[in-house]
């Protein structure tokens, strides 16, 4: 699924209502038509009080077209004008006529803080005040508005996006948004319903198919990715019947010191369960009773040194490289990371302190062959990058630093973003079950055991972390987000795998008994 940017946006609604031989205000129509299908579809004319609150541009305009088809259907609508200037858009006023047309109640005019209406717990709120186009900052007793919203706890649909989100940067204060309960975002989703800091003014969000121009939105190409099923599924790659594991490629897995084998362990597990044909760990001598007996299918290198990493030596080929899981900043091993860095050409995928050591040691950036993958946590990433002031500018700074240097960076987080060339591809699945010790190594794992298969790196890395997210969504359903660990993740990777050609079951449309 693409997001589009505001101008593209603008651009296809312009391109639609000149192939489809429409006006604006009809397309406007065909949006607060949908807007009213997703309602009384759940409300089935409930009498529960709507407070549908409109601003004077197009998401006011949509919000008048949502307010007189309710009010046609006889829900219990109240519609007010939140008139925070003197300017109105053209649709808003062929559509504030229009509505005087159904009801004996023209809309209330706000003008201050001294116009709200009560609202109580129970009643609906339609926030359709201010839509992508708000680019300066609310007033003051706008604010009070929102904020009379929240106070109220009523549940609050936003049209398109939670009224004061800025589409392309971060707000300048809490106040001045609407906390939504949830958002109808028209084509495609908002990054901001995305990220972090933002997300969390809408708790749920839904895309409205409103019938843009389909070659529009086919040849469109975007910056920012939402990927799905529907997105990874043309990457899975099929295996001949008389493939053997030397088709599938060798992973190395680099890491480990006293203590912090396990990290080791869960990345050969992944590596391995995802399709590697060979795996093979590389760790301190420290490590070799753990993986020998914890996980026979693994092959085992030992360095010369018991308790960590000091020398880097291995006479196989392998086919890709992780290095970083539990494996320490000592610096013997610092030294040897960068030995190694200097005369390898095996494709890298870094993780942990194999970033620690990089973003203190910068030179070493210049070693990296190209499309080296970097799976940081977000504090390794600002080691890695430097402090940011907000997500769009974490985003940037991430943007510049996978330009500079030819790497891919994953931004992990409830929509996980893999970043390159300029490109995000924010993934869909995954829950807060794997806010737990060791879901990174098994990502690590996964992204590694997809490029020894033949994947690109990018492909890998985007394929990877969405079988990682569904893979934790297929496995919470038995073991809740508390007690799902990272084991359990690599363990459903199969049924990840599975998932993608699970096809929905049918619906089954039960014919009347002509006897009742």
């Amino acid at each position: 699924m693409k997001i589009f940017s505001k101008e593209q946006i603008y651009e296809g609604d312009k391109i639609t209502t000149e192939r489809q031989n429409i006006s604006s205000t009809d397309l406007m129509e065909r949006a607060g038509e949908q807007i009213f299908n997703w309602m009384h579809l759940r409300m089935q004319g409930a009498q529960v009080p709507i407070h549908v609150f409109c601003g004077i541009g197009n998401n006011g305009g949509d919000g008048l077209v949502l307010a007189r088809h309710l009010i046609l259907e006889g829900y219990n609508v109240q519609t007010y004008i939140v008139n925070y200037s003197d300017k109105r858009s053209k649709d808003f006023l062929i559509n504030y006529d229009r509505i005087k047309t159904v009801s004996n109640d023209w809309p209330v005019l706000l003008k201050s803080s001294d116009d709200f209406p009560d609202i109580k717990q129970d009643d609906i709120i339609v926030d359709a005040v201010f839509g992508i186009g708000l680019n300066r900052p609310v007033i003051d007793w706008v604010q009070e508005l929102f904020k009379h919203f929240k106070v109220s706890k009523a549940f609050t649909l936003s049209i398109d996006i939670p009224s004061g989100l800025y589409l392309d940067k971060a707000p300048e204060h809490e106040n001045a948004i609407v906390w939504s309960s949830y958002t109808l975002s028209f084509t495609s989703p908002k990054l901001v319903l995305l990220l972090p800091e933002t997300a969390k003014f809408s708790v749920q969000w839904e895309v409205l198919d409103i019938g843009l121009d389909s070659e529009f939105l086919l040849q469109t190409k975007t910056d920012i990715n939402v990927i799905g099923k529907l997105e990874v599924l043309p990457m899975y790659q099929t295996r001949e019947q008389f493939a053997h594991k030397g088709h599938f490629g060798h992973s190395l897995i680099i890491g480990g010191s006293y203590g912090k084998i396990g990290a080791v362990i869960l990345a050969s597990r992944a590596s391995l369960c995802v399709g590697s044909g060979l795996v093979t760990a590389y760790t301190p001598k420290c490590g070799y009773i753990p993986l020998q007996t914890s996980f026979p299918e693994a092959m085992v290198i030992t360095d010369s040194s018991e308790e960590f990493i000091s020398d880097i030596k291995f006479d196989i080929k392998p086919t890709v490289i992780a290095f970083g899981i539990g494996v320490g900043t000592h610096p013997k091993t610092i030294s040897a990371f960068e030995n190694f860095l200097k005369t390898n050409k095996t494709p890298l995928v870094i993780d942990a302190d194999g970033i620690n050591i990089l973003s203190k040691n910068e030179a070493l950036l210049k070693l990296l062959p190209k499309q080296t993958v970097l799976t940081p946590h977000p504090k390794e990433l600002e080691r890695l990058v430097g402090k940011w002031n907000d997500d769009f500018d974490k985003i940037e700074k991430v943007k510049v630093f996978s330009k500079k240097h030819n790497v891919i960076v994953v931004i992990k987080g409830a929509y996980t973003i893999t970043v390159y060339d300029d490109i995000l591809y924010i993934n869909s699945t995954g829950n807060p079950g794997l806010a737990t010790a060791g879901s990174g190594d098994a990502l690590t794992g996964i992204v590694t055991g997809l490029i020894a298969q033949g994947y690109d790196a990018l492909t890998a890395t985007i394929f990877g972390v969405y079988l990682h997210g569904k893979s934790a969504d297929i496995a919470v359903e038995d073991y809740g987000y508390q007690s799902l660990i990272a084991s359990h993740v690599i363990e459903y990777l199969g049924a990840a795998y599975l998932d993608l050609f699970k096809q929905p079951e049918p619906v089954v449309e039960v014919e009347p008994d002509k006897n009742e």
